[in-house]
Formats: C-alpha cells, structure tokens, sequence
C-alpha cells in the first residue's frame, strides 16, 4: 500500500473513530451500486471530505489501485469505447514523467492520479468526446485553458479539456509543471 493511502486510513480511524474496515461495511450494509452514491453518504451523513470519502468508496468497490493485482487493467478499462483518446493520454505521461523521477502513478476506476508529496493532476477520459485533466493549483485564477472547479472537496482545484492529441499545447504542460512543482 502507498504511503499517502497508509496516512489517510491512519488518519481516517483517528479522526471517526472506526477502521478503514468498519466504514466499508457500513458502506456495504447501505447496498450501494455506484462509487458516487457512496461518496454522497459519506459526505451528508458522515461529514466526510471528498478525499476520505473516495477512499473509502474505492476501498469499499475494490476499485483503487492497491486493490487490483494489475494496475494495467485499471487504466485499460478507462479507455473501453474511448481508446481514441489512448495515445494522447500516452503523450501525456511521456511528458509529464519528464517532470521528475518522484511522481507516483495511482490508477483508479475512472482516473489516473499523479502525486508527488500530494496530488498534483489526474488524467480522465471523462466521455468519448471530452478528456479531462484535473489540476491542483489552490488559489490560483482560472486563465487560458485553466477553468476553476468551484465544487466543495473537489479532488482538483482547477480543470482543463481536451478533445484531442492537438489540445497538447505547450500552455497545457506548462500548467501541468506549475501543480507538479507546487505539490
């Protein structure tokens, strides 16, 4: 298991009171079918903030990264009926691992997380015609292609859509170096 995940089921039990595995079946009693159902719960019945609620959702589903044998698959099964936009999510990675040799890779159901010390982007087809990365840069107006996120808890401060490999403009990958040397 990664050492943020390590940290926040740690801090989940310190803050609630229950285990990772309490939560999950308490979850699970609830009979949930999707991820977001659960994330709701969490969030109106439990105050939880977006990020302990995702994990335990993820944790609950078996649908994160350390839940799986391999994480290949997760990332395939994001790109079903999308597999268009696979070679701009590979153009992506290939320039965002030249950032630094310290990102971590999570792949979830839905995404792909980057981390750092934290969060700093995630990469999602979000639809068969939008794909998604999602920016951590709190504080920091929307500009250029950089539209705000004004959700509460949203895992991303800021977001920016591509329809295609010719979206990768150097103002892209410059705001993507920008969150990865602020997390």
């Amino acid at each position: 298991m990664e050492t943020a995940e390590l940290t926040m089921i740690e801090n989940l039990h310190k803050n609630s009171g229950k285990t990772i595995d309490e939560w999950i079946k308490i979850v699970n009693a609830e009979k949930f079918e999707k991820h977001g159902q659960i994330v709701s719960f969490l969030k109106e019945k439990h105050g939880f903030t977006h990020g302990y609620a995702n994990l335990v959702a993820h944790k609950s589903k078996s649908s994160d990264a350390g839940s799986v044998d391999n994480k290949d698959e997760l990332i395939e099964k994001q790109y079903k009926g999308k597999e268009h936009f696979k070679p701009l999510y590979n153009s992506l990675m290939a320039s965002i691992l030249k950032f630094g040799n310290d990102i971590e890779i999570a792949p979830k159901n839905a995404y792909i997380s980057l981390r750092r010390k934290k969060q700093f982007a995630i990469l999602q087809p979000a639809t068969k015609t939008r794909f998604e990365i999602g920016i951590n840069l709190k504080g920091h107006p929307a500009e250029g292609v950089l539209e705000a996120i004004n959700t509460p808890n949203a895992m991303c401060s800021h977001k920016i859509n591509l329809t295609g490999e010719t979206d990768l403009t150097p103002e892209v990958f410059g705001w993507l170096k920008k969150a990865y040397e602020n997390s």
